[in-house]
C-alpha cells in the first residue's frame, strides 16, 4: 500500500496543503428549561499532513464533541470545518467522501468491532461501504500488514474474541488504513490497553505518520501520551482552547495557569524537562457546567493565580472580559490569559 491519495474533493479538484481546519467552531445543545450548553465555544485548530496534534484537557471540557464535529458526526452551530480548504458539507455524497479521508479510531476496540464479523470482514467493511473496487483481498492484506498484524492471512478468519486487546486495536486501525485516509482522529487510542501494549500502538501511529504522511488528531487526557507522540498540542478548557504550540513548548514551558496545573502533577521525567520545575498545583472545585460558563475568564473560579492575588493587576479583566478565540496560526506558542498578556507586554 502506498501513501494516502492526493487530496481531492468529490469533483477531483486538487485541495490545499492544509488539511483539517476548524475556524471559530461552536457547538451548542439545548437543555430543559431553555438552557443552552456551549460544548464547543469558539475553537480554531489545524492538523497538517504528517503531523500529530494532541487535544488535551479534563473530562467534560469538550474534546470529544469537538472531535465528533470535525468528523461530521455533529453539526456545528457556528463557525466552519474545512478539509483542504473546502468547507465541510453535510450533503450525503460529500459527507461520505469526506469520511473516507478523515477516519475515526475509537478508544474501545472491543466495542468498535462486530463480534460476529471476522477480521477480514471488519477491515473490508469500509471498502464495501464506499464501493471501492479492485483487489479487495490485497487491500485488506496490506492494511493489516501496515497495522502490524503479520502475516495478515493468519488473521483473516479470526474473530475479535480470539485476539488480544492490542491485536483488536490494530484491526480497528487497519480498518481505517484500508481507505487510505489523510487524517485519523483517535479518541483515547490506548486508554483501554495494558501498559505493555500502549507503547507498541503509539510506536505504530508514529510509524504510520512517517510512512504515509498521515496526519492525526489524538484526543487524550494524558499529557504523558501527548509528550510521547505529538508534534503540537492544544489544551482545551470548558469548550475553548486556552494554550497551544509545539508539545515541547507547551509542556516544558506552560504559560496558562490551567496548563501549569495539569503539567505540575506529571511524572518526574517530564517534570525535569520543565524550567523552572514547579510544585504540584491542585485545582480547586469542579469543571463548571457548559450551560453555566463563568463570566469573564472561564478559568478564573479555579485559577491559582487569581485566587492567590498574583493576578491583581488584571483582576478586573479576569472578572469581566473573556478572551477572544485564539487563532490557530497567529503565533507558535499562543496563550489565552490576561495575566500572560500583561507579562508579555511588560517584557517587551
Amino acid at each position: 500500500m502506498g501513501g494516502p491519495l492526493s487530496p481531492e474533493d468529490e469533483g477531483g479538484r486538487r485541495l490545499s496543503a492544509q488539511l483539517l481546519s476548524a475556524r471559530d467552531l461552536r457547538v451548542e445543545f439545548g437543555l430543559p428549561g431553555g438552557r443552552v450548553a456551549r460544548a464547543v465555544d469558539g475553537v480554531d485548530l489545524d492538523v497538517a499532513p504528517g503531523e500529530i496534534v494532541a487535544l488535551a484537557g479534563e473530562s467534560g471540557c469538550g474534546k470529544t464533541t469537538l472531535a465528533r464535529t470535525l468528523l461530521g458526526l455533529e453539526r456545528a452551530t457556528g463557525g466552519e470545518v474545512s478539509f483542504g480548504g473546502v468547507p465541510l458539507s453535510h450533503k450525503s455524497k460529500a459527507l461520505k467522501a469526506y469520511r473516507r479521508r478523515v477516519q475515526l479510531i475509537l478508544q474501545d476496540p472491543t466495542g468498535a468491532l462486530n463480534p460476529r464479523h471476522t477480521v477480514y470482514d471488519a477491515v473490508a467493511e469500509g471498502l464495501r461501504i464506499h464501493g471501492i473496487t479492485g483487489n479487495e483481498t490485497e487491500r485488506v492484506s496490506e492494511a493489516l500488514a501496515r497495522a502490524g498484524l503479520r502475516p495478515p492471512e493468519r488473521f483473516f478468519l479470526s474473530y475479535p474474541h480470539e485476539l488480544s486487546g492490542g491485536q483488536r486495536q490494530r484491526v480497528v486501525i487497519a480498518g481505517a488504513l484500508v481507505l487510505h485516509p489523510h487524517i485519523i482522529v483517535a479518541d483515547e487510542p490506548v486508554a483501554s490497553l495494558d501498559a505493555s501494549v500502549r507503547g507498541e500502538i503509539l510506536a505504530l501511529l508514529l510509524r504510520l505518520k512517517e510512512e504515509m504522511d498521515l496526519g492525526a488528531l489524538v484526543i487524550t487526557h494524558d499529557l504523558g501520551l501527548a509528550w510521547s507522540i505529538a508534534d503540537r498540542i492544544a489544551i482545551m478548557y470548558l469548550g475553548r482552547i486556552v494554550e497551544q504550540g509545539t508539545v515541547e513548548q507547551v509542556l516544558t514551558d506552560p504559560r496558562h495557569p490551567y496548563t501549569q496545573a495539569l503539567v505540575s502533577v506529571l511524572p518526574g521525567s517530564l517534570q525535569k524537562a520543565q524550567s523552572p520545575v514547579r510544585e504540584p498545583i491542585v485545582l480547586t472545585g469542579e469543571l463548571p457546567d457548559a450551560a453555566n460558563i463563568p463570566g469573564g475568564c472561564r478559568f478564573r473560579p479555579r485559577c491559582q493565580e487569581f485566587s492567590s492575588g498574583r493576578a491583581a493587576a488584571v483582576a478586573a479583566r479576569c472578572q469581566h472580559e473573556d478572551l477572544e478565540v485564539m487563532g490557530a496560526q497567529t503565533v507558535d506558542h499562543a496563550v489565552a490569559c490576561h495575566l500572560h498578556r500583561l507579562q508579555v507586554k511588560e517584557a517587551a
